[in-house]
């Protein structure tokens, strides 16, 4: 190839890299189910994880416990840039430049005891970012005053919007969500739960907002005929105490049904005789988290709903999984998997969550964690669309990291079957170009999705709890427990594509 058309072809990878670099990871997960999959990335795969290496390391002023979101091409002070948000354990919302790791802004809308695992959520507007504080709130600012370290949050409309009136024991653990529904309303979901140890006056709940409108539904999982927020020991409450939603997305939406989908743990159930209790549940909401007076429009409960209760075994130590399936032999053609503190994976049909018409049971499979252990991190989802089309899901937990697929048999019943098992213990992990990345107790790791066999790995980041890495526009982002916000880039690009494409 001579100079010229090497020139000229580089020159429209060029332009092609810098459109398709353009890709936003706007709340936890990255999209309203929160698959935790990444279709987007095209610049870290197998051919060059192995390369990845620390672009910077910045300390942050108090540690972020859940994971960073990404504007892509944000105009700030210093010209055009990646822009990285993160909302930290002391309820501080930071912007970061992604390219060099300077923090360009911060918001804080008050101190407190208390603290916060939630992550930030974009507007689909892009001009907006959504945080939780620790008064109890969720906090719109505008990204065009945060990057340039102003004034930015937005008040009025409704906000900024309640999310409890009981910030003191009910915590606000979930990412903060969006999900936009069939008849074009766009909604953010706030989930509430209660601080380690179980204490005190609390009942979790959903709060959907209407970024549209500014108006508010909320969904309690006690006392569920009451759709308000309740008064710690004082009107309106509720008898019931300690139910919660704490997953790490708080929210899913399932685009197929119009649904947005929650799990519960802890807290009573009890919907018989008029009762209004939804412990250890999953449950379908419309979209606005609204319900026909206390009762979901659909819900699935384990049979050992009672013993899960006092074990403190809880369902909803994670959200519902949706798993989208493109076998058409499957006589289900709408999945979900849900697990659970209990060491077990349950397989459901979201089109009839709670069965053959009942409230209790009717699960289509319930199979134990792999590698063991109960499981509080989200799973990552991924439809290996560049090979045989199968659908994966990989569950981890303290007790390391497992892929499994859904198959179909010759009378077309879906089950899971555990394809490999890796033992590194792992929080919510993220698959991105057919390569799985996770972060966890040993540092930061990366495997190939279909085998489990490890391809990279760093154990130069900090202690992790709940934190999660994203990946995103050639960029591997985790925070850590010592405060720190680590990110990682691949050698080789651009030049690698234009030699390995045309050399």
């Amino acid at each position: 190839m001579n100079k010229r058309a090497y020139r000229w072809i580089a020159a429209i990878a060029t332009a092609v890299a810098a459109t398709a670099r353009a890709a936003d990871w706007p709340q936890f997960g990255g999209d309203p189910a929160h698959s935790g999959n990444n279709a987007a990335e095209w610049q870290i795969g197998a051919s060059n994880v192995a390369t990845l290496h620390l672009a910077y390391r910045v300390a942050l002023p108090a540690a972020a416990g859940g994971a960073p979101v990404l504007l892509a091409g944000a105009t700030t002070p210093s010209g055009t840039t990646d822009v990285l948000f993160l909302t930290t354990e002391d309820g501080r919302l930071l912007a970061v430049d992604a390219a060099s790791g300077a923090v360009l802004g911060a918001q804080q809308a008050v101190t407190g005891p208390r603290s916060t695992t939630s992550s930030p959520a974009i507007d689909p507007d892009r001009a907006h970012v959504y945080s939780y504080g620790l008064d109890g709130k969720v906090h719109k600012y505008t990204i065009s005053q945060i990057v340039r370290n102003a004034s930015a949050e937005v008040v009025g409309g409704g906000w900024p919007e309640t999310a409890t009136l009981k910030p003191d024991i009910e915590k606000g653990s979930s990412a903060l969500a969006f999900a936009t529904a069939k008849n074009g309303a766009t909604f953010l979901y706030a989930a509430q739960g209660g601080y380690p140890g179980d204490a005190g006056d609390y009942q979790g709940h959903l709060t959907a907002i209407d970024l549209g409108t500014g108006t508010q539904h909320v969904f309690n999982a006690a006392c569920s005929d009451q759709t308000v927020h309740f008064v710690e020991l004082a009107d309106p409450d509720c008898a019931q105490r300690r139910s919660a939603i704490w997953g790490r997305p708080g929210a899913v939406y399932d685009a197929d049904n119009d649904a947005v989908l929650i799990a519960t743990g802890n807290g009573t159930f009890d919907v018989s005789s008029g009762g209004h209790d939804w412990g250890d549940s999953v449950i379908a909401l419309r979209p606005d988290a609204s319900s026909n007076a206390g009762a979901p429009a659909g819900s699935y409960t384990p049979a050992e709903f009672q013993a899960l209760q006092d074990n403190d075994a809880d369902l909803g130590s994670t959200a519902p999984a949706i798993l989208p399936l493109h076998d058409r032999s499957s006589k289900i053609a709408h999945l979900a998997v849900q697990g659970g503190k209990d060491g077990t994976l349950r397989l459901l049909d979201r089109d009839a969550l709670s069965g053959a018409g009942a409230h209790v049971g009717g699960e289509l499979q319930a199979i134990a964690v792999p590698q063991g252990g109960g499981v509080l991190a989200q799973p990552a989802v991924w439809v290996d669309e560049a090979g045989d089309g199968a659908t994966w899901v990989f569950v981890a937990n303290g007790s390391g990291i497992a892929g499994l697929q859904v198959v179909v048999d010759t009378s077309g019943t879906p089950s899971l079957v555990s394809r490999w098992t890796q033992t590194t213990p792992a929080t919510s992990p993220v698959v991105a170009n057919g390569v799985l990345y996770f972060a966890g107790s040993k540092g930061v790791f990366a495997l190939d999705a279909k085998t489990g066999t490890s391809l990279w790995s760093d154990a130069t980041i900090g202690a992790i709890h709940w934190q999660s890495p994203i990946v995103v526009d050639g960029r591997l982002v985790v925070a850590d427990d010592a405060g720190q916000l680590s990110v990682y880039i691949a050698t080789g690009l651009p030049d690698q594509i234009f030699k390995n494409g045309w050399e």
